[in-house]
């Protein structure tokens, strides 16, 4: 069986910790990446061609046109 806690305070994770290891219990603490890196990447450079001027302007008009 599969325990997961979350939002554990730090003050709080030194007992649980104890008490898991006190009842032989296996913990893994998992890091969360909030956002894939090669997304991030991909992201930026967006920002940074629309920074050196290769973004293209569009009006509203154009925009729902495109959508339909």
């Amino acid at each position: 069986m599969e325990l997961v806690l979350k939002n554990v305070k730090k003050k709080d994770f030194p007992v649980l910790k104890s008490l898991a290891k006190s009842l032989g219990f296996e913990i893994v603490k998992d890091e969360e990446k909030p956002y894939n890196p090669e997304f991030v990447k991909e992201i930026l450079e967006a920002e940074q061609s629309i920074r050196d001027g290769k973004g293209v302007r569009m009006t509203m008009e154009e925009l729902k046109e495109l959508c339909k």
